[in-house]
């Protein structure tokens, strides 16, 4: 009975371990090709989320939570979103992709500098359709195969990339659409959208005319938002493809100066930080309805993935209030993500979907930035080009069941 039961285990846990590798293999062998679509949240920030889901104020989150795979991601030393977005599209490391962060060179960071493949055109190359929209460090749009909204260092008229929000038909220096045609689609359809948030306000700006300021910035935030999520339903109605990538980037830029921080932590300025404590908390609130939206396009098919570049926290005792150079040149920043040791601001993953484990958390660090990229592309059979410094996440899949309720969205 002993040994039986040893032989019972050991066959189990084989088919946890090759339970992905199988479902990879039938779509090299000419299966039906899984769906797969990634929400990313530029900055997410776990310290933030957690109450917000305990208090029951995410619901639509804490459904995807309840049906997968949660944990930490561990970021890159000093990161930032051009940086890590390049790193989740190439597998491999800035010094070695070529985005270093939002200036390559003493240049605004554009798709011509980086000098390794994309796991999308790997997707696009081998058969799989793929629709993208907002992605940082995507400008110019390049050919995939379905289509391609840039998102975060788009130029436009008034814009030089840098974290400014352009519409659609402001865009200059390069296409932001891919094809051309659904440019013109859009502006019908969705209107004329702009791309990415709006840039955070200055110092000067803001010098004594802080109640204004901060109201009409989240007012524009909240605008944006509403024609980000209009889009991206657009986009998952009319164009729906097997791989989908969209990114929201309002939460980071929010966080950066109007993290609700206490009086005793590091730039703290009354005038200020009284004003709209809820601010950063309420751009997760959003986002929980965004993904309410998303999850109308999800079935017992598709594969959810949620993840953050990395997480955003208070300046440190030892570190001056400081402005943001990438942003606005002289915003009073009061929260950041670029610390040098990037453990102290991991980014969220959270997975649902065929294959995938239900109610599992992963502690620790032990997935990467690095891992998404091979990862995705093991879900379609592809293997990783030796490129990629990451690994598949096989902790993330367990045995597949049947589907359940994942239809019953809440």
């Amino acid at each position: 009975m002993r040994s039986g039961a040893k032989l019972i285990s050991l066959g189990t846990a084989l088919m946890l371990f090759f339970a992905p590798l199988l479902l990879a293999q039938n779509v090299v062998d000419g299966g039906k090709k899984p769906r797969v679509i990634v929400i990313g949240v530029n900055g997410a920030e776990w310290d933030i989320l957690r109450p917000l889901l305990v208090r029951g104020e995410m619901p639509n989150l804490a459904w995807v939570i309840g049906r997968g795979v949660s944990g930490k991601l561990q970021t890159v030393s000093a990161p930032n979103c051009p940086k890590v977005y390049s790193v989740f599209a190439t597998g491999a490391p800035s010094e070695e992709n070529g985005i270093t962060g939002f200036k390559v060179g003493g240049l605004v960071a554009r798709t011509e500098m980086l000098r390794l493949p994309t796991f999308w055109s790997i997707l696009s190359q081998n058969n799989v359709t793929v629709g993208m929209a907002n992605v940082p460090a995507t400008f110019p749009a390049k050919p995939v195969n379905g289509f391609m909204i840039t998102g975060m260092l788009t130029r436009g008229k008034t814009c030089d990339g840098l974290l400014c929000s352009p519409r659609l038909s402001e865009v200059e220096g390069g296409d932001a659409v891919y094809p051309p045609a659904l440019a013109r689609e859009i502006e019908s359809h969705v209107g004329d959208i702009p791309i990415d948030c709006s840039r955070m306000p200055g110092a000067p700006e803001l010098r004594g005319h802080e109640p204004e300021v901060v109201k009409n910035w989240l007012e524009q935030v909240s605008q944006i938002r509403r024609q980000q999520q209009k889009l991206f339903d657009y986009l998952l109605t009319n164009h729906s493809t097997d791989f989908t990538f969209f990114v929201q980037s309002c939460e980071d830029r929010t966080g950066h100066w109007l993290y609700p921080i206490q009086p005793h932590n590091v730039g703290y300025d009354p005038k200020l930080h009284t004003l709209s404590v809820d601010a950063f908390p309420n751009q997760y609130r959003e986002f929980d309805k965004l993904l309410g939206t998303i999850l109308k396009h999800v079935d017992a098919n598709t594969t959810l993935i949620v993840l953050s570049d990395h997480g955003i926290k208070p300046l440190r005792e030892f570190e001056p209030a400081m402005a943001h150079m990438d942003h606005a040149g002289a915003t009073p920043v009061v929260a950041k993500h670029d610390f040098e040791d990037g453990d102290e601001v991991p980014g969220v993953f959270i997975a649902m979907g065929p294959g995938i484990k239900r109610g599992a958390r992963i502690f620790g660090l032990p997935m990467s930035v690095f891992d998404i990229a091979p990862t995705i592309l093991h879900i379609y059979g592809i293997s990783a080009p030796a490129q990629m410094k990451g690994r598949v996440l096989t902790e993330i899949f367990a045995k597949p069941e049947a589907p359940d309720d994942l239809h019953q969205l809440p």
